[in-house]
């Protein structure tokens, strides 16, 4: 399964990223990339943003990359979905973000702009677990 999840991974480019603050959950859409042992997940966000904030409160998120839009509506029984949990933080280590910055812009250009405001900055997911949804039942957890 660990294959599966890898490409899953590697493969999609958008997830919802979910935080919370309290009791009360937010979810956002995202572009990311991942670093190369898929470990960890990147993504671009500006500071003033509730996501931001709940990140600050509790650092724990919850992760949804899914493949349905391989599948046409009838078949959709067959897209799997990979929830990702992890722990966020920013980064703020010049030389990794300058180097996550680049990846992430490698692989989203149309982020540039985003990535050029000055309350811009760069959130590091670390993974730590992996549940993977493979049509309806078939359901698989691992740890990286």
């Amino acid at each position: 399964m660990r294959d599966k999840i890898i490409d899953i991974l590697r493969s999609r480019d958008i997830c919802v990223l979910a935080t919370v603050s309290g009791n009360r959950p937010h979810c956002s859409l995202m572009a990311y990339s991942t670093d190369d042992k898929c470990g960890e997940l990147y993504m671009l966000t500006l500071r003033d943003t509730e996501k931001f904030r709940n990140l600050k409160d509790n650092p724990g998120v919850s992760i949804l990359i899914d493949t349905r839009e391989d599948n046409r509506k009838d078949h959709r029984v067959q897209a799997s979905a990979l929830t990702v949990e992890g722990t966020a933080g920013e980064v703020t280590d010049p030389p990794d973000m300058r180097f996550i910055k680049a990846k992430l812009l490698a692989d989203h250009p149309r982020l540039k702009e985003l990535a050029d405001l000055p309350d811009c900055t760069i959130l590091r997911v670390k993974i730590d677990s992996f549940l993977l949804l493979d049509g309806l039942r078939d359901a698989h957890y691992e740890k990286p």
